[in-house]
């Protein structure tokens, strides 16, 4: 078997050993919360730059994160327009030394569906000031490329609309994607269940990102440990390579040579 230690994903240059990538609102507590990253192997972690004060070391959310442990990448969740994301990750930015984003433009409140006009320009201006960009992206295969073409670092289209956990149901463009992209593709939103990050992980996604899947669940530090492992699995199936699909039967055993050695 692959040892994952000889498997990394690189994003930026930067080596990790863990393909799951775990978001740290909705949890019950910051005490859970930190439990579940450790359970999920975890060592890239997004958090919202409205919710924390990155100039105080003591803010609750950040106090529970491990930073020598775990890479922070503030997303600009919230952000309404292109302008309010630069200014957001500028912030980040000037406060903590870390020029890595996640680049989120979500301008409907309903559904949270990411604005490609938006993101486009947001990142376009971002990867000029030297930002490390992990854009949220709607499964689309043609915004994808033009991201990649600007600069970002990875693209991160959605399975399904945030906190829906109803799994891949953009799997034909996500596969469209992955095809084309010279940049990891990390499948982020509405993965449910440790068998949605498999399937996607399967197809060929470099990673997913899990978050409501995790903090809303039943024991956060049970299903984030089950995440873990249906990535691994997912990935290793890939690896392996798939035997395909087919529509006629295909015998597992040979059905001749040894009746004719009875005889």
């Amino acid at each position: 078997m692959t040892d994952l230690n000889d498997d990394p994903l690189t994003i930026a240059g930067v080596e990790f050993h863990s393909r799951l990538l775990v978001g740290t609102g909705k949890f019950p507590s910051n005490q859970s919360m930190a439990a579940a990253l450790e359970a999920s192997g975890t060592q890239l972690v997004t958090a919202a730059l409205r919710r924390v004060d990155l100039n105080d070391p003591s803010d609750s959310l950040l106090a529970a994160i491990d930073q020598e442990r775990y890479r922070l990448l503030p997303n600009t969740s919230g952000a309404r327009d292109a302008k309010e994301a630069v200014r957001l990750a500028r912030l980040a930015r000037a406060a903590s030394d870390n020029n890595w984003v996640k680049l989120e433009v979500t301008p409907e409140p309903n559904h949270l569906l990411p604005d490609p006009i938006e993101t486009l320009a947001a990142a376009e201006q971002l990867v000029k000031d030297g930002f490390v960009v992990l854009p949220y992206i709607n499964a689309d295969p043609v915004l994808a490329r033009r991201l990649e073409q600007v600069g970002c670092a990875t693209v991160m289209p959605l399975a399904a609309p945030i906190g829906t956990g109803r799994g891949l149901k953009t799997r034909d463009q996500i596969g469209l994607i992955i095809e084309q992209a010279a940049v990891p593709v990390v499948v982020d939103a509405g993965l449910g269940l440790p068998s949605h990050a498999a399937e996607a992980m399967e197809l060929g996604a470099d990673a997913v990102l899990a978050n409501t899947a995790l903090a809303i669940a039943a024991d956060p530090v049970r299903m984030a440990r089950a995440f873990c492992l249906g990535v691994e699995a997912g990935r290793q199936a890939f690896l392996a390579g798939s035997a395909g699909e087919s529509l006629n039967s295909s015998a597992s055993s040979p059905l001749t040579g040894l009746l004719d050695d009875l005889k």
